[in-house]
């Protein structure tokens, strides 16, 4: 008489497990992740700067196209800046920062959703190294000021900052909540410079230059500060 782990019964609950475990999920969101970098080669979003969007599309249809599109792109490394200054060049330096931050928060929240559900259990316990502890308990006990500050200051990928977000304990509210708040700077200059690309002489790309090129060095300053201050806490343990 068969036992119950070899019965039909038993065979599928113990794939259905398997199929769940945290490494298959984590797997599956490899996979995902690099379908989608290989269909954003293969459609080049940067194109819509010297193609223009399509002429079917226009008004706030084409804002939230686009910020449908955004949110899209930015579950894989998609360099945001060339998206925020496509935005800009678009629908102008207003819509195009709405389409843009927009489009952020839905990315942020997709990847957000996406690693916690796919990536998190198996990620989780590889938290071993002391300054991997320290930026998960900071993220779990600070959530909103440290994404907040990680959005302010352009420095750790966008992509890269969501999934590393959705293995800390950092909630849902304070993660889209700081993003929403900290992209809005960095975005309005971007999609600035992109309304205003055609005038590189007029004050307001100018202004838009300085302060990218501003929040870059700050963002440098303050990981020269935060990496000295490590090795000092790190010679007094």
């Amino acid at each position: 008489m068969p036992t119950p782990a070899t019965t039909p019964d038993g065979l599928a609950a113990r794939c259905l497990r398997a199929l769940l475990s945290p490494w298959s999920r984590l797997a599956l969101l490899l996979v995902l992740l690099a379908c989608g970098v290989v269909a954003v080669l293969w459609w080049q979003p940067q194109r819509l700067l010297a193609g223009g969007w399509p002429v079917q599309l226009s008004g706030p249809v084409a804002v939230v196209v686009f910020a449908v599109a955004y949110g899209v792109c930015t579950t894989v490394p998609v360099p945001r800046p060339v998206l925020n200054l496509g935005a800009g060049a678009l629908f102008g330096a207003g819509a195009g920062l709405v389409a843009a931050l927009a489009g952020t928060v839905l990315g942020a929240g997709l990847a957000f959703g996406l690693g916690r559900l796919l990536g998190r259990d198996a990620l989780r316990p590889l938290l071993r190294a002391r300054w991997l502890r320290a930026a998960d308990r900071q993220l779990s006990e600070h959530g909103f000021r440290s994404v907040l500050a990680i959005r302010l200051f352009p420095g750790l990928p966008f992509c890269a900052a969501n999934y590393c977000a959705a293995v800390s304990r950092v909630g849902w509210l304070p993660f889209l909540l700081a993003t929403g708040l900290g992209s809005v700077p960095n975005t309005a200059a971007y999609a600035l410079a992109g309304a205003r690309a055609s005038a590189p002489a007029s004050p307001a790309f100018l202004f838009s230059l300085a302060f990218i090129a501003l929040s870059g060095v700050a963002a440098l300053v303050v990981a020269w500060f935060g990496r000295r201050r490590g090795r000092t806490a790190s010679r007094g343990d």
